[in-house]
């Protein structure tokens, strides 16, 4: 972690304001003029989602290239035991057919962990290198962590929302679909109340799975943010208690990047556990 740097091209020190709402922005494809632009692409959101997914295929890969009979690795130890913990609670939640379901969950589980944990990096190492390259014009905004922008989060949780219904479709068939959204839970004579409560139960679903990550990686880049500013105070206080606020963030912020990863895997498996039930 590092203190505020000069914004590109600006021919003065940043305010702490001025600091936060820059390493909030995006490197986007062009200016967000409305609240809510879907033809905007956030592109370091796309392209970290994608080097993360790439990077966890390749752990995977090279796990179970290198697995063994014998006495295992320290790597392999480790891929097994979250392997096993997957496993092991997709069969409890998910009664059915896992061989797709399974495997999803340990995805969803490694890419998500390994997106949260680009929270780690320090806050000003791409606009510092970037300043250092000259190419700080190009890139006058960049955010790292995929989990932390509202469409990151809420993409997967829309992924998860499409499974949900295919697995619902694929169980009941799509006759036996519609008629649970129409008779359950009060019956058929209460359609139109069963209809809207099954729609809101889906739309709660989804929001409340990707809210939930965004909002505990959001608060966790903003506070890392609020402690480099600390470390910007040209005092002694300011220098130990960035070190040692940054320190202990740190080190609970280990348990919150897994923890949150955890949570969106069970989730995923408890949605799609209930695909598989009728009500």
């Amino acid at each position: 972690m590092t203190s505020p740097t000069l914004e590109a091209g600006a021919a003065h020190t940043q305010t702490a304001s001025e600091y936060i709402k820059h390493h909030l922005g995006h490197f986007s494809t062009k200016h967000q003029e409305n609240v809510v632009d879907f033809s905007i692409i956030n592109m370091d959101t796309m392209f970290w989602s994608i080097a993360m997914g790439i990077l966890g295929c390749m752990i995977m890969w090279m796990a179970a290239r290198k697995a063994t009979s014998g006495v295992p690795t320290r790597f392999q130890a480790a891929v097994e035991m979250v392997f096993e913990m997957v496993d092991n609670q997709a069969k409890g939640i998910v009664h059915g057919d896992r061989s797709f379901i399974a495997p999803l969950a340990l995805t969803v589980f490694v890419w998500v962990a390994l997106m949260n944990s680009l929270d780690f990096l320090p806050v000003d190492l791409f606009s510092g290198l970037f300043k250092l390259l000259g190419i700080e014009h190009i890139f006058p905004y960049h955010r790292v962590v995929p989990t932390a922008d509202l469409n990151g989060s809420l993409g997967i949780a829309l992924g998860v929302f499409a499974l949900m219904i295919y697995y619902s479709i694929k169980i009941k068939g799509f006759g036996g679909w519609i008629h649970e959204l129409f008779s359950a839970p009060f019956g058929i004579a209460m359609a139109p109340f069963n209809l809207l409560l099954n729609i809101i139960e889906y739309a709660a679903k989804t929001v409340s799975l990707g809210m939930r990550l965004f909002g505990n990686m959001f608060a966790g880049e903003l506070l890392f943010l609020l402690i480099a500013l600390l470390g910007a105070m040209a005092t002694t206080f300011g220098f130990v208690g960035h070190v040692i606020a940054g320190s202990v963030w740190a080190i609970f912020h280990i348990l919150i990047v897994f923890l949150q990863a955890f949570i969106f895997m069970m989730l995923t498996l408890v949605y799609l556990g209930q695909a598989h039930e009728g009500h």
